[in-house]
């Protein structure tokens, strides 16, 4: 690090938990966001401000009035642009030393394979289940780090799964696919604006403890709050043995 970096991250460096050595592999991490809205917004905002080297920012929408309520990685003035160039603008603003690279388009196939394999952590902050699943398996596919996010009306959720981990569960051991589970939508059910904060904030802060290596990351454990009642409760679940994702006989 030089004087510059030493004095914009000494605050982490201060952290004995953290420090010179841990500071040093945010500033050498990739990161893949995908999703640019309510959780992507704090979430990228944090990791760029933390100095995680390369962040790859992924969102196939465009930036809508309605967005500017919760998503605060946009404003007034990009409405109508991609929400991934959007956030690219804004994570420039608070970093220029991060490398932003903005994905225009909803992320499948070749090319998600690629960028999850390319990550040290990825983050789930996407609002459809498809994707979540799609991603769930690249990432138990090339064994890297998942967190996971989700916000609707005042309801919020956290989970981690690190398939570099024989043991630990994946997210399909959680929600499986294909099982009957009703999408809900930010257009038509609402949401809380603060607790799309709360829940990109704190998977950005997980990011950070995965890839600095320090703290205890809640893996096995679903976090869910109550924004109504500031409420927070933990359900911890377990790897499924026949997961077709992450049990050994999928994997090999």
């Amino acid at each position: 690090m030089n004087d510059e970096q030493l004095l914009r991250y000494s605050r982490h460096i201060l952290l004995d938990e953290i420090g010179v050595e841990g500071q040093e592999r945010l500033l050498n991490a990739t990161a893949l966001i995908i999703g640019a809205g309510g959780l992507g917004s704090p979430a990228a905002l944090y990791l760029a401000a933390a100095g995680v080297r390369r962040i790859t920012l992924a969102d196939g929408d465009t930036v809508d009035l309605t967005n500017l309520q919760r998503q605060i990685l946009h404003t007034q003035d990009r409405l109508g642009q991609p929400k991934a160039l959007s956030g690219q603008v804004a994570l420039r603003a608070v970093n220029p030393e991060v490398q932003v690279t903005a994905i225009t388009a909803r992320l499948a196939g070749d090319t998600l394979e690629a960028l999850v394999a390319d990550a040290d952590v990825v983050l789930d902050c996407c609002d459809n289940f498809a994707t979540r699943h799609a991603v769930n398996r690249a990432c138990v596919r090339w064994r890297k780090p998942l967190v996971s996010g989700a916000a609707i009306r005042f309801a919020g959720q956290l989970a981690v799964f690190d398939s570099r981990s024989a043991h630990t569960p994946c997210y399909h051991c959680l929600f499986p696919e294909g099982e009957e589970v009703e999408e809900l939508r930010c257009a038509v059910m609402g949401v809380f604006a603060p607790l799309t904060g709360m829940i990109g904030t704190m998977q950005a802060a997980e990011a950070l403890k995965l890839i600095a290596g320090c703290g205890e990351v809640v893996l096995g454990r679903l976090w869910l709050l109550d924004g109504l009642s500031m409420a927070w409760r933990s359900v911890k679940f377990g790897k499924d043995p026949q997961c077709p994702v992450c049990s050994p006989a999928s994997v090999s």
